[in-house]
């Protein structure tokens, strides 16, 4: 219902009454009641686009529903879009399939690179697109003081967009020491937005920090890696988003913490979502089905992915099969698992036998930002780093997490020089600004990898997304390094010689506006290319986008220098004795 007027509630009300027929009927369907936890044999009723109730329901149109289940449309509480590499219509087309019919948005990504740009441009892109897109505000742009992005905002440049219809509140308040240490730049933010959606992020924080990070009003927090820490925060009354994405799985490990008293205080989200993971396995409906083959009860796993998602962001009429509530609605075949057949948005049908029954292609793909590409500067003498006393500080990637380790390696040395060692998986990190001309980038190692030659490369590192790459060589890197600057941004893997593989990003280095099956196939050819120069990680790329962020213990290289993030302050390469 597009037009509420007293006349077109009035019509919906006898509806649902049954004073007039209903515009469409699903009859015989097992629907999944989030708030009785119950299943009951109904015939649904859907009027103007919603649910009107179930009874003996007069149709224009009917389907015979033949027991299939019927659940309310998923709902992903936290996801950066960009990360799935696709523009906004074809996320769209890619999770509506798995039963997907509304997200909610961090563009902090976008807007790391563009700024109040980037923002108005995910607004605009997802118009007319039938999957309902929320967004919270970037909060921290930059993430920390201890890195370059392509943008600085404040509380004032966010005040603009507050009571947009799309925008639910402020987004991940990720850093953490700066509101314990009250920075009048996040105190401004918090402010402005006190009487709608804080949402946290605060890795590992506990005690009387997890206090006064509370006291503050932010209420969620995703970031919990472990059963006792997200007991801990919830039961300061924060609500626990429980994470299974492409590089940070956390359902195994949290899954005890929902129980009858708590499982109104979690949803499932999945953060950070690959291209090929939402090709083979999927969105919110893989996390479900995880969820009941470790036990929980269906009807909760797929409550922890509808009803109380809509219920902590307050999003009206949505989460749940109930009168009133829009026809946002999923059928499988079975309950476990979810298998989604049937897709209705606002009681217009979506997806038919796991498949699209609407043309993407009519879907608005606005103008792109500029690119911001600026790097002038990709020499061979930037990478060179002369020995100095003591071990250096090694970042250590860690499969699955985005937590890295805080090491202390030996370098090979060569003419006064520290090199990377392949045998012991040590390679060298480099990040170059990509928004201000002529710097020199910061040059450190890292391990966890496994390359045996050839280097990555991508403008994908979050938050700041400058350019990063890693080898098992100077000129392998300066080679992908090359390949991704000319491209104006996006991924590369390759040698010191022949063919390389590359995925063009052209929105802001981030993103593709190809269909998701041309992006699949392409980054497949990324990763498997990787995996023949050695990486044994299953998302190499995933790994080192998360390389650059200074908000994710223990140890990050910035544009700016090595960061020891419990400290959250710069540290040496070498560590003297």
């Amino acid at each position: 219902m597009r037009d509420w007027s007293v006349e077109n509630l009035g019509r919906l009300i006898d509806a649902a009454r049954g004073h007039r027929p209903v515009d469409f009927c699903i009859r015989g369907c097992r629907m999944v009641n989030v708030f009785s936890g119950a299943i009951e044999t109904v015939n649904l009723g859907i009027d103007a686009g919603f649910i009107v109730g179930w009874g003996d329901y007069e149709a224009e149109r009917s389907m015979e529903a033949q027991g299939m289940f019927a659940c309310p449309g998923f709902i992903d509480g936290h996801i950066h879009i960009e990360s799935t590499m696709l523009s906004p219509a074809q996320f769209a087309a890619a999770v509506l399939p798995w039963g997907t019919t509304a997200v909610v948005a961090d563009p902090h990504e976008l807007a790391n690179v563009y700024g109040l740009d980037g923002i108005r441009y995910l607004l605009e892109a997802v118009e007319g697109i039938p999957l309902d897109f929320y967004f919270n505000l970037p909060s921290c742009v930059p993430a920390s003081p201890l890195e370059t992005s392509g943008a600085r905002l404040s509380a004032a440049d966010l005040h603009g967009f507050k009571g947009h219809p799309r925008i639910l509140g402020l987004a991940e308040v990720m850093n953490f020491p700066g509101v314990l240490m009250g920075v009048p730049e996040i105190m401004e933010k918090l402010l402005m937005f006190r009487d709608v959606v804080l949402d946290g992020h605060a890795p590992g924080l506990g005690g009387l920090g997890l206090n006064g990070y509370v006291s503050s009003g932010i209420r969620s927090d995703h970031e919990c890696t472990s059963l006792d820490e997200a007991r801990e925060k919830l039961a300061r009354g924060m609500t626990i988003m429980i994470r299974e994405g492409s590089q940070s799985k956390d359902l195994a490990a949290l899954l005890p913490v929902v129980g009858d008293q708590t499982w109104p205080q979690c949803m499932f989200v999945s953060d950070d979502r690959h291209p090929d993971d939402l090709w083979r396995e999927g969105h919110m409906n893989t996390i479900v089905n995880r969820a009941m083959s470790m036990g929980m009860e269906p009807v909760r796993a797929l409550t922890l992915a509808s009803w109380t998602p809509a219920r902590y962001f307050g999003l009206s009429r949505r989460g749940a099969i109930a009168p009133g509530f829009h026809a946002d609605l999923t059928l499988s075949p079975t309950l476990s698992p979810w298998n989604p057949l049937l897709v209705f948005k606002d009681g217009v049908e979506v997806v038919r036998d796991g498949k699209l029954s609407v043309d993407p292609t009519s879907w608005p793909a606005p103008a792109v930002p500029a690119s911001p590409m600026r790097i002038t500067r990709i020499l061979p003498e930037d990478l060179k780093v002369p020995l100095q006393e003591g071990p250096m500080h090694v970042i250590g990637a860690r499969e699955g997490t985005l937590l890295t380790r805080k090491l202390f390696m030996e370098p090979r040395k060569a003419g006064g020089l520290a090199m990377p060692d392949v045998d012991r998986d040590l390679l060298k990190l480099v990040v170059w600004n990509r928004y201000v001309e002529g710097r020199k980038p910061s040059v450190a190692f890292a391990t966890g990898f496994g390359l045996k030659r050839g280097a990555l490369a991508t403008t994908v590192a979050h938050d700041s997304h400058n350019l990063v790459g890693l080898g098992a060589s100077d000129a392998a890197i300066l080679r992908v390094a090359e390949a991704v600057r000319a491209c104006g941004g996006g991924m590369a893997v390759g040698a010191e010689d022949g063919d390389l593989e590359v995925l063009p990003l052209p929105i802001g280095g981030l993103m593709s506006n190809g269909a998701l099956r041309d992006v699949v196939e392409r980054f497949d050819r990324l990763n498997a290319r990787s995996r023949a120069l050695g990486c044994s990680l299953s998302n190499p790329f995933m790994a080192l986008s998360f390389l650059a962020l200074p908000v994710i213990p223990e140890l990050k290289l910035t544009d700016l220098g090595l960061v020891d993030v419990a400290s959250f302050s710069f540290v040496p390469l070498f560590e003297s004795k």
